[in-house]
């Protein structure tokens, strides 16, 4: 359907056009959202944010809309992901906009959701995407051996410090903290061992957490080169 094509960036006049000006929407969104957050705005500047957040608002309803039209299940594209990020990128301005509920003005959060819109016009993005769910099965065993290590980690330097440091290692929630800034490498400072076996044990969950760490690296770049590799085939034939 041309109007899909159209919106897909896909049509072969008009497409790039249109592919342009979404990102440049999208882009202004952006932009609008993040001088908005500065505080004591001159009046002027501040009408000129409330006229861009309304023309970014029309734009995207109106793009929603018409992809809800075009769409071949019309109930599919309003449950798929890019459908609900395509709703979040404007109800949440409408909802702010009709209301000063402090309640309802949270939502504001929401309209960060508009920059995930890149995704759809980004074939880089794209491919990610395309990768992460040709290994999701592989990332979800990933995400449980994390979360396994990640308990006898805490587990573990509970048992050796928890005389020594009650304070920091009371209990195996207070130990979850340690191990999760510990096997991520990042090392706050805030909790560290100070008995032999706490540190020799902290030396053995820091190799371990290394190789955490780079089973979903190494899925997803394997994934990514594979996804390249397919996509050059497509478009050599």
């Amino acid at each position: 359907m041309r109007v899909q094509s159209l919106l897909d960036g896909s049509d072969p006049e008009w497409g790039h056009m249109m592919l342009v000006a979404q990102q440049s929407v999208i882009l202004l969104a952006i932009v609008a959202f993040t001088i908005s957050t500065m505080p004591d705005l001159p009046e002027w500047l501040d009408n000129m944010l409330d006229v861009v957040n309304m023309f970014v608002l029309v734009i995207f309803a109106s793009e929603y809309l018409r992809r809800l039209w075009a769409a071949l299940s019309r109930l599919g594209y309003m449950f798929s992901l890019w459908g609900i990020i395509d709703l979040l990128s404007f109800l949440p301005t409408m909802l702010i906009a009709s209301t000063q509920s402090q309640g309802v003005r949270a939502l504001r959060l929401l309209q960060l959701v508009r920059i995930a819109k890149v995704g759809r016009y980004s074939r880089a993005l794209l491919r990610l995407a395309r990768a992460l769910n040709e290994v999701r099965s592989e990332l979800t065993l990933g995400l449980f051996l994390a979360g396994l290590v990640l308990y006898v980690a805490a587990s573990g330097i509970w048992i050796f410090e928890r005389s020594a440091q009650p304070e920091l290692f009371g209990s195996i929630f207070d130990c979850l903290w340690w191990a999760i800034v510990t096997m991520s490498t990042v090392g706050y400072g805030d909790a560290y061992p100070i008995t032999a076996g706490g540190r020799i044990f902290t030396a053995l969950v820091l190799v371990v957490g290394l190789a955490v760490i780079a089973l979903p690296t190494a899925l997803i770049s394997a994934a990514l080169v594979r996804s390249e590799f397919e996509e050059h085939d497509d478009d050599t034939r």
